[in-house]
């Protein structure tokens, strides 16, 4: 092995922990950072399971999170830093070496831990995985700790081409994510929030609860919380002093779930009055959070809810997270592309869809930090092709006056509006948009500061707090095309 970390081959499988003795905490950090990078593991799936597995106390447990959670939101950042102290690109070190580096700068910078807790503790960490970069950890983050934050932040900026590239190095971010948010921000005339935008998603995001509607008395189950606090907008959350153990002593009717997706269920479920009866779908179900919130909104007002997803393994996440809701939901797997109401025993079509659609997750960055070095500007025409079928689909299998809502989770200018506008202009007379800002803002606990589009809702993490949920409602007009026989495909 090399002095920058040596063999870059083939990934390795570290034995359990022998050797120099470190921190619980640091260890799970490491073990997760390490299978984000080498397997795509979901920070957010794998973290909880490896602090179980340790048994960390709470305090080591809070501090791994940060540890993991840090270093991946700050990854970029802390690259560009290492490439300064170590006088050599990030991608020249081994990757199980730059992992340990990683999160001894975020320690470094980001943390009070003491410098010599920082440094040793990395380095008896490298030991373990690759013996012969301690020297060169111990040297680069040494160097690292010379230079107070602000001072690296002016060292990082420096020679900086234009200011997408300055944020992008600062705030973390890849270029072209930058840019894409940028023109989101401008399309509602804000291109001046761009900086509080990209240091939101940096920021740890709260814990935040729903309350599943209908299942008992929900107002005096929101009392009856330790600690609880309602949301400032969505009328069924809210936040508690130990959110984990209200959700586990609920048994399925009180769950973790952002707000903004709160809000983008219940802008469908609540668009118009219920009429007994309605059959209900949603579409692209996985992991099911929001399946949940219209299960129950759906045993409210009488209405069946049907769900699709098209992988195996994520239908059983949502058959899970509808365990708590004492309706029946039959959750199926296909391909939202080829649908068939009738299969759902909805042969005249659904009254209300809908469509959360796959997307680049850019919304929610603060929860999944590392899909922003996942994603590349060219997925985005792959998705946006994916959503434009399915939203054919979802609109074809619509009833006549029933309601689809287009929902995701990124603000990309061109999965939300480019999207949505594409189909309208393919559908023409036979849709209508809804008065979703009108729908949202009436559900809402106060008002939502929301672009002035009527149209459509975009959610920030810095404005609101939520994910950057974005929500349009739309509704199939009845046509001579709707009559029994008649044509149900969209026009093109």
């Amino acid at each position: 092995m090399n002095a920058q970390g040596g063999d870059r081959g083939a990934p390795r499988r570290h034995q359990p922990p022998r050797g120099p003795k470190v921190s619980p905490a640091r260890t799970v950090a490491f073990d997760v950072l390490e299978a984000v990078r080498r397997d795509e593991a979901y920070a957010n799936l794998l973290l909880p399971a490896r602090i179980r597995r340790a048994r960390l106390s709470t305090a080591d447990a809070a501090f791994a999170t940060e540890l993991t959670y840090g270093t991946l939101r700050r990854q970029g950042y802390y690259d560009q830093v290492l490439a300064i102290a170590a006088g050599r690109p990030a991608e020249a070190i081994d990757p199980a070496v730059l992992d340990v580096l990683r999160l001894g700068t975020h320690q470094l910078l980001a943390t009070r831990v003491p410098t010599h807790a920082a440094v040793n503790e990395q380095v008896d960490l490298v030991r373990r995985v690759a013996p012969k970069a301690a020297g060169f950890v111990n040297a680069v983050l040494r160097t690292v700790s010379r230079t107070d934050a602000e001072a690296w932040r002016a060292l990082v900026a420096e020679g900086a081409p234009n200011e997408d590239e300055r944020l992008a190095r600062l705030e973390s971010h890849p270029v072209w994510v930058v840019r894409a948010l940028r023109a989101a921000l401008a399309r509602e005339g804000r291109a001046d929030e761009l900086e509080a935008l990209l240091q939101a998603d940096n920021s740890s995001p709260r814990v935040n609860l729903a309350v599943l509607p209908g299942i008992g008395d929900g107002a005096d189950e929101l009392g009856a919380i330790d600690g609880f606090a309602p949301d400032r907008y969505s009328p069924i959350g809210g936040t508690a002093e130990n959110p984990i153990a209200v959700v586990e002593a609920a048994g399925g009717r009180i769950r973790v779930q952002d707000e903004g997706s709160q809000l983008a269920a219940l802008a469908l479920s609540r668009a118009v009055p219920v009429r007994a009866g309605e059959r209900w779908l949603d579409l692209c179900s996985g992991p099911g959070g929001k399946t949940a919130v219209l299960a129950a909104e759906a045993l409210a007002g009488g209405a069946v809810l049907a769900a699709n997803e098209v992988v195996p393994a994520r239908a059983d996440l949502v058959r899970a997270a509808i365990a708590g809701v004492p309706t029946q939901v039959d959750v199926r797997v296909g391909d939202g592309r080829s649908l068939d109401p009738a299969a759902y025993g909805a042969p005249d079509g659904f009254d209300r869809i809908l469509l959360d659609a796959p997307c680049t997750g850019l919304g929610a960055l603060r929860r999944r930090p590392e899909a922003r070095w996942r994603k590349r500007p060219e997925d985005v025409a792959e998705l946006t092709l994916l959503q434009g079928q399915l939203l054919d689909s979802a609109f074809a299998a619509l009833a006549p006056g029933g309601v689809l809502a287009y929902v995701t989770c990124s603000p990309h200018t061109g999965e939300t509006h480019g999207t949505l506008g594409a189909a309208l202009a393919r559908w023409g007379s036979m849709a209508e948009q809804l008065d979703t800002a009108a729908i949202v803002q009436d559900l809402s606990r106060h008002p939502l500061d929301l672009a002035s589009d009527p149209a459509t809702v975009q959610l920030w993490p810095h404005r609101h707090g939520t994910d950057a949920m974005f929500i349009a409602l739309v509704r199939r007009v009845a046509a001579s095309a709707d009559r029994p026989g008649g044509d149900r495909t969209p026009a093109r």
